[in-house]
């Protein structure tokens, strides 16, 4: 790893941006950093080599941070969802339940022993993806109100639950791995949370602010550094490091200048080397080699789009079911753990990336469905 490949990294991550500009199609920025890894890695021209350790562990940080910005991203303060938490959280669970048959029958007619890890998959939800596509285009009342906390249970749960699915002959070492980082980020809750109430993060706001120190940014970065130290040492993803702690931060309520840092930090830098990273992971041709890897591709993909739009019968919106199906942050973090631990086939974590294009390019037409549904806020209606 040197600055003449850094450099390449930064010239091909401006691809997302680029096909993320026209608004109307709603892609996310990391799509177009996934086809640049894709193109100049394992399945193009072999330019970036992710078996460097300084490349992967820079992704590492990058998946840490990307992970903490989603939480940071759920509306856990949103008094909103408080009086649709109860039919948010219904149809979570009846999709989870769903989810189980579905991925099982996939896991069976594939023959990949994989049903735990299908399930988490179909059952997921992005926050951090669904929640800027809704702004977008101004959806809004008490249907997509409703929307908000099935979305935020969803994403949570399929964290948490990943590492559990992934691996299941260490769900145990997992599941007190997980236990382990979830008790400390609450421990940073309750302390950040006294701070708040008496004033000491105002002060030490001011000073920073004053001093230029950036005292919030390096705050948070030490916590969230540390609990994927905590996560590495009992073998539980940083996925869930960096997510629990984006939580802690949006249950006290983000400071825009900590916001702003962290847009800058990430996106600017650590989010695309992540995401070409991980595309330059993949082995997309592998699929040709195992082409009935492209169906499962398909089917993770389609089957999440049915299982959510399934809850049709519970009186959402078709158009905002398909929405809620749109997946990234749950698929891109099981490639890349099973890629890092060996246990996905050749083939399979481009299938898991696969199913997540296929929610995506269904929820963007969805999404557009919606408006012309009239499921749009008073002030833009």
């Amino acid at each position: 790893m040197d600055f003449a490949t850094l450099a390449l990294i930064g010239l091909v991550a401006v691809l997302g941006p680029v096909l993320a500009t026209p608004r109307g199609w709603h892609l996310p920025v990391v799509l177009g950093e996934l086809i640049a890894g894709i193109a100049l890695g394992r399945t193009g021209t072999h330019t970036l080599h992710t078996g460097n350790g300084t490349f992967t562990f820079l992704a590492d940080v990058g998946f840490a941070l990307v992970m903490f910005v989603a939480g940071t991203h759920v509306p856990v303060r949103d008094a909103r969802l408080r009086s649709a938490l109860r039919t948010g959280v219904l149809r979570a669970v009846a999709i989870g339940v769903l989810s189980v048959g579905v991925g099982a029958a996939l896991s069976a007619a594939f023959a990949t022993g994989h049903a735990a890890l299908y399930a988490v998959l179909l059952a997921s939800s992005s926050a951090a993806l669904i929640l800027p596509i809704v702004d977008s285009v101004g959806l809004g009342g008490e249907q997509v109100l409703a929307l908000l906390p099935q979305i935020a249970i969803a994403d949570a749960a399929c964290i948490v639950a990943l590492p559990l699915a992934i691996d299941p002959k260490h769900a145990a070492r997992a599941g007190l791995g997980a236990l382990a980082v979830i008790g400390c980020a609450v421990a940073a809750f309750i302390v950040i949370n006294y701070a708040e109430q008496h004033g000491y993060r105002k002060r030490l706001h001011r000073l920073s602010e004053d001093r230029n120190f950036g005292l919030e940014l390096r705050i948070s970065l030490l916590i969230v550094f540390a609990l994927a130290a905590l996560a590495v040492k009992t073998h539980v993803s940083i996925m869930l490091a960096g997510f629990s702690f984006g939580l802690v931060i949006a249950g006290i309520g983000t400071p825009r200048r900590l916001a702003r840092q962290l847009f800058a930090i990430t996106e600017g830098f650590f989010g695309p080397l992540f995401f070409v990273w991980l595309g330059a992971s993949l082995d997309v041709r592998a699929l040709g080699s195992h082409p009935s890897y492209i169906g499962l591709g398909v089917l993770l993909g389609v089957g999440a789009i049915v299982v959510h739009a399934l809850m049709r019968v519970t009186g959402q919106p078709v158009p905002l079911g398909v929405l809620a199906a749109a997946q990234l942050g749950v698929p891109i973090a099981a490639a890349t753990l099973g890629t890092e631990l060996q246990l996905l086939e050749p083939g399979e974590p481009a299938a898991l990336i696969l199913g997540a294009l296929v929610t995506i390019g269904a929820a963007v037409a969805a999404s557009a469905l919606a408006v012309r549904a009239g499921l749009v806020a008073a002030e833009s209606g």
